[in-house]
């Protein structure tokens, strides 16, 4: 039975092509090491070139899990420029210590206007609102922007903007949707809602380099990117394989949520890419009918990240009655709430953003390795 499965299993994968080399996953060699055990349990290696699209790995997985008697399936993602020809990566072990593929060196693209990172140190600060309210107020300024969802392991901006279809493709060239004007691409608009992301590095690199590479964003003013939390495998994947610009860091006031962001920044200062100021979100909240400020989450944390680092705060976006109801069905505050203060805070921040991104001279990252 295992036999069988294993030749199931090969069928499904010569069926799949990469549209890059003109040829099926078997022919191109890009499959190794299969194994079908009597359990159903199917693992291999995928050689996936920096080239490739990474949705390769996915329609494979999900060719595989449609078979009968498939009960787990495991597949190790390696760059073949570090396996060599006569023998494989080792089963089980380190995907980036496994290809020995040096950093590649990071490259302009300047059909994507100024790239600006937008960064926390730990999740739940409101970087995805920060980012999907600062690329409206730039469209409302007549900017052409898009946005680049690189948190692939919790993907909301197609949630913050109210976009959930597949994303068209014409001519090899992945489309992004658009909402309130501005473009999108997330790994949100391509898998399954509840599909978990339990991806290492090298997949990670792929999932970014095909996202700046294989969109077709057109001609940009500014290109937002909303990274995940912390200083791992999206941030530093974006830095290898782009221009960054600059980076937003956004914290809240407890010194637990400054504490981490300290850490994001200094990591942008060691790869060489300007940290242009700090966002403050969920600061006071003040009673519209009283006028009274009530301080939920300490105070002036932003400040004092923005002082230790040396960078202006560029603003704080105070806690509003409904403002997170709104971005959950796709309504951003700036959208729905024009007037309101939180709306009026982002706005301002826009504009500090792009003044403080335009006196940055562009300059490539510095990588080591």
């Amino acid at each position: 039975m295992a036999q069988s499965l294993e030749g199931q299993v090969m069928a499904a994968l010569s069926r799949l092509k990469n549209p890059r080399l003109d040829n099926d996953l078997i022919s191109a060699g890009m499959v190794r090491d299969l194994a079908v055990d009597s359990t159903g349990r199917v693992a291999f290696t995928f050689l996936l070139g920096r080239d490739d699209p990474a949705t390769l790995v996915r329609e494979a997985r999900k060719a595989i899990r449609e078979l009968d008697g498939v009960s787990d399936i495991k597949i190790n993602v390696v760059d073949p420029a570090g396996v060599p020809k006569a023998t494989h990566a080792p089963p089980g072990g380190p995907q980036s210590a496994s290809t020995g593929v040096p950093a590649p060196h990071p490259m302009a693209q300047p059909n994507l206007g100024r790239v600006i990172a937008i960064s926390s140190g730990k999740g739940g600060v409101g970087k995805s609102t920060v980012a999907a309210n600062l690329a409206i107020a730039l469209v409302q300024q007549g900017f052409a922007v898009g946005v680049m969802d690189a948190d692939v392991y919790g993907p909301n901006i197609p949630r913050m903007f109210g976009v959930f279809e597949k994303p068209p493709v014409f001519g090899g060239r992945i489309q992004p949707l658009e909402a309130y004007g501005v473009r999108l691409m997330s790994l949100g608009l391509l898998i399954d809602r509840d599909a978990a992301a339990i991806w290492r590095g090298p997949i990670i690199m792929k999932i970014v380099q095909q996202f700046l590479r294989d969109v077709e964003w057109g001609e940009l003013d500014y290109f937002i990117v909303d990274l995940p939390p912390g200083t791992g495998d999206a941030q530093l994947s974006l830095v290898q394989s782009t221009q960054v610009s600059a980076a937003v860091i956004v914290t809240t006031p407890q010194e637990v949520a400054v504490g981490d962001a300290l850490r994001g920044a200094r990591m942008f200062e060691k790869v060489g890419v300007p940290v242009v100021g700090v966002v403050e979100n969920m600061s006071a909240f003040v009673d519209p009918e009283t006028g009274k400020r009530f301080e939920l989450f300490s105070s002036g944390g932003g400040q004092r990240l923005a002082d230790e680092i040396g960078v202006p705060l560029l603003g704080s976006v105070p806690l509003q009655p409904g403002l997170a109801e709104a971005a959950d069905v796709g309504r951003p505050v700036i959208a729905a709430a024009p007037g309101s203060p939180a709306a009026t805070a982002l706005r301002d921040i826009a504009v500090r953003v792009q003044e403080a991104v335009a006196a940055k001279p562009a300059t490539l990252p510095i990588l080591n390795g």
